[in-house]
Order: structure tokens, then C-alpha cells, then sequence
């Protein structure tokens, strides 16, 4: 393909780019804009110059050279998952079109295209023994899981997905497509694990699969009055778990709304989720003071494929509005669990949809060679709120202020970017040396600042033009 910028006067410049993809563009004002901006988050009202569905890694090759050639900004949102305002008046590309899913069992690598989700990938390791690091939700995409930190319901055996990065194919800012690796630019490959979206659009990633011969996993459903036994039950628990057992647990108040099931409607329960590496015989020995904690209305722990893995935690598979904070904490005692039910336990009138404790540490406490590094947290403390009516979002921001302020004296710094609210800005995820230096990556490799991830580097403010 080669690049013209030619358009009627009075046109939008952007038509020009039509004529040289083989993707599709949208604009504001075509048929499907609405969709085609639409993020995962519906709370989050993207507004970017020009949607660009891509079916080859050479569409993006051409829409960030023309982005270079126009002084726009250009970013990239496989799923819809990850939204901020920072990528309005971006050329947004979509690349769900890039599904290609190559798989070396023996080496225990996989190479993926950039639009792969975790459930695409996992259903292709059903009955390898292996699994990637997949999060909570198996419709987020590997790579998105990856620039991001990653959070896994594995990375307490085995680190983020992150650390799981091998290689990196992208098309840099200035249009060149190519691999990054360790040997061809290390402090390029550092900064993609787990520093986000601003330093190229990635087409396909090569990552590490790992071991899991067994996999058991499940939830314990409880009624939300017994939350208090059942998160010390949780801790005790936590306090002796092997790595190969990863548990979270949540608090979850369901509105009165006529549209939910009747069992469910207008309720408080807490949930106690698990994955372990390993069988039923032996997850059920170490749930068991868990299980003793409540009384059981609800357990879907079993056997599973890798590509179950994203089930447990019974997630939304439709967007939906909404928003979520996040904070890792030093430890989760008989304190930190009494201040989150005075907050947001049954019967508070809290407007937080879930606060969930997710046990960390193991082999995130590791040393990595990447942004996405060592992570101090024993524990990981997150509120999500379903937001249907805007009219809550003064309450909402007040109560995750509240709940901030209340695990304050357990702050145990970042965790990963992946984390951090639509609000909040990439600072939060590093420490200050990891920032400077991730800043100092994206000047050298993007000075001008074509590429916008959805936590830029350089904060929210208007990057200098050269």
C-alpha cells in the first residue's frame, strides 16, 4: 500500500486514509459511530477523531505513519477494556482482526495477535497441561493483560502477565513495524511489561505458558451477614497457602432492580473464589475452614480446562457502566476487615457494588526485568461500582475516597496498571524511579508523542509537538 492525503477541500482530512487500508474507517457522523467508540465501560464516554478497524498488521502501519504525517495523536483498544478519557481525539484503532494464535507446547510459548483474547487462547491450551496468566475475565485480550501488569488468577505460582512477555511485534511512532526483544532492545522490552499502551501499537506478542497438569477452582457463595467469619476464615486461610493457591474474596450487594433474579435481588452475599494448581482432593482440605466459616448457598468449585479459568468470578460478558479503584495493602487483619464492613458491609447503604480482597505475594514478590516489577502488597483491596444512573457518581467517588482513607495505614504502594480507575493517572502504578525511567523510554522512542496509551506516561496533559 502506499500512503496519499489527498481529500475534496472542506473534507476531513482523515477520509484520506480510506484509500489505503484494508480495514474499515469510521468517523463521527457514519453509520455505527456510536459503536464502533464505544468502550467496554459505558460510564466512559470515549470521543476519539476516527475509529480504524484494522485486518492487517500493515493497516496499522499505515494509520500510524499518516497519524505522524498529520500531527495526531493515534491509539489502540483491542476489546474496548482499559477506557480513559486520554484517548479522545485519537485515532482509535481496533484490532480484533488480529486473531492469530500460534502455539509451541514443548517450549511452552505462544504467539498471539494483538485482537487474541484470553478466552481464544485458553480454549486452545484445553488438554495441553499448560495455561497462560490469565486475569479474572477471559474477554480481555492477552496483550492488553500484558502491556498492563496483568494481575493473574496464576500469578501468585508463577508473576503478572507481564513478566510472561518474550517478544513484542509493534509499529513504533515512526511507522516502522518490527519485533522488540531483550537482545534487540532491552530497555524497549523493560518498559513493555507492564508500562502500558504509550510506546507503540502492538500487533502480536510471543509469551511464556506455564505448567498446570490439574487445575480446581470455584466459588463458595455465603450470605452477606456472615461476611465477617467468613473474610477471617479467608485470612487464616491465606496466611499458610501454598503458591499454587490463589484466593479472593468480595462482599457484593445486589440492587432491587426488577430485571435481576429474585434470589439474588436487592441482596448482600460474600464470595470466596478460588484457583488452585492442583486437585480437588487437596483444595478442598485447604477451603475447608472457609467452607466451616458459613453456611454454603451456592459452590461451583470443580475440575477445570484453562479455558474456565475466567469463569469463576462470574463476571459481566456484556459492557456495561461502571468504575473500580484499587489499592494493595501490607496485610488484611481483624481490623482492615472490621473498617471495610463498617464502610460497605450488608446493610451500610454503601453504593459500592463489590469491595474485593485478593491474596497476592508468592511469586509477585519476585525480582522482574520489567516496569511491572516486584510487587510489595500482600493483599490487593478493590471497589467496583455498577453504575447505571449518573446521578450516583457523587456518592460513589466519595465512598472510594472513604475506603482509600480507611486502608491509608496498610498502604503497601503500587501494584500494576492494569489496576487503576479510569480516573487516575499512570503515576499511581510506579514508584518514582519506574516513572522516570518509563518516561524516559517513551522520549526516546516517541518524542513527539504519536502514540497515546490509555494511562499516558506523561500524565494527561497535551504532549509538546516536534
Amino acid at each position: 500500500m502506499t500512503s496519499t492525503t489527498e481529500t475534496h477541500p472542506g473534507a476531513d482530512p482523515v477520509l484520506a486514509l480510506r484509500a489505503v487500508l484494508d480495514g474499515a474507517l469510521t468517523l463521527p457522523g457514519d453509520d455505527g459511530w456510536e459503536l464502533a467508540a464505544q468502550a467496554w465501560n459505558l460510564s466512559v464516554p470515549q470521543r476519539p477523531r476516527a475509529v480504524v478497524a484494522v485486518r492487517s498488521a500493515p493497516d496499522v502501519v499505515e494509520t500510524v505513519r499518516f497519524a505522524r504525517d498529520h500531527s495526531l495523536r493515534i491509539s489502540a483498544q483491542p476489546s474496548g477494556h482499559g477506557a480513559t478519557r486520554a484517548l479522545d481525539d485519537t485515532i482509535l484503532i481496533r484490532t480484533a482482526a488480529l486473531d492469530d494464535v500460534w502455539i509451541d507446547a514443548d517450549a511452552r510459548v505462544a504467539r498471539v495477535g494483538s485482537g487474541v483474547t484470553w478466552a481464544k487462547l485458553q480454549g486452545e491450551l484445553d488438554g495441553t497441561g499448560l495455561t497462560g496468566l490469565i486475569g479474572s475475565s477471559s474477554d480481555v485480550t492477552v496483550v492488553g493483560s500484558c502491556l498492563g501488569g496483568g494481575l493473574s488468577w496464576l500469578s501468585r505460582p508463577f508473576g503478572t502477565s507481564a513478566s510472561a512477555l518474550r517478544a513484542v511485534e509493534l509499529v513504533d511512532a515512526s511507522g516502522r513495524h518490527r519485533w522488540v526483544s531483550d537482545e534487540k532492545d532491552p530497555e524497549l522490552m523493560w518498559a513493555l511489561r507492564g508500562g502500558g499502551g504509550d510506546l507503540g501499537i502492538v500487533t502480536a506478542v510471543e509469551i511464556d505458558l506455564f505448567p498446570a497438569a490439574r487445575l480446581t477452582g470455584g466459588r463458595l457463595v455465603f450470605p452477606g451477614e456472615q461476611a465477617g467469619p467468613v473474610l477471617r476464615a479467608f485470612t487464616a486461610v491465606t496466611s499458610v497457602a501454598p503458591d499454587t493457591l490463589s484466593l479472593w474474596a468480595a462482599v457484593m450487594h445486589f440492587p432491587p432492580l426488577p430485571f435481576l433474579p429474585e434470589e439474588i435481588r436487592g441482596r448482600s452475599f460474600c464470595f470466596v473464589d478460588a484457583v488452585y494448581v492442583g486437585g480437588p482432593d487437596e483444595l478442598a482440605t485447604l477451603l475447608a475452614p472457609v467452607r466451616h466459616a458459613g453456611t454454603v448457598l451456592r459452590e461451583t468449585v470443580r475440575p477445570l480446562q484453562p479455558s474456565e479459568i475466567g469463569t469463576v468470578c462470574e463476571e459481566p460478558a456484556e459492557p456495561s457502566p461502571g468504575t473500580h479503584a484499587a489499592m494493595g495493602v501490607r496485610i488484611v487483619d481483624d481490623e482492615v476487615i472490621d473498617r471495610i464492613l463498617r464502610l460497605a458491609g450488608p446493610g451500610t447503604g454503601t453504593p459500592l457494588t463489590r469491595v474485593q480482597i485478593r491474596h497476592l505475594g508468592a511469586a509477585l514478590r519476585r525480582p522482574v526485568a520489567g516496569a511491572a516489577g516486584r510487587i510489595d502488597a500482600e493483599y490487593l483491596v478493590s471497589a467496583l461500582v455498577m453504575l447505571p444512573d449518573p446521578a450516583l457518581a457523587g456518592p460513589v467517588a466519595a465512598a472510594m475516597t472513604q475506603l482509600r482513607e480507611a486502608m491509608a495505614p496498610w498502604d503497601a504502594g503500587p501494584t500494576v496498571l492494569s489496576m487503576l480507575g479510569p480516573d487516575e493517572e499512570a503515576a499511581a502504578a510506579f514508584d518514582e524511579p519506574t516513572l522516570a525511567r518509563l518516561r524516559r523510554v517513551k522520549a526516546t522512542v516517541d518524542p513527539s508523542g504519536v502514540i497515546r496509551g490509555n494511562y499516558p506516561l506523561a500524565g494527561n496533559q497535551v504532549l509538546s509537538r516536534t
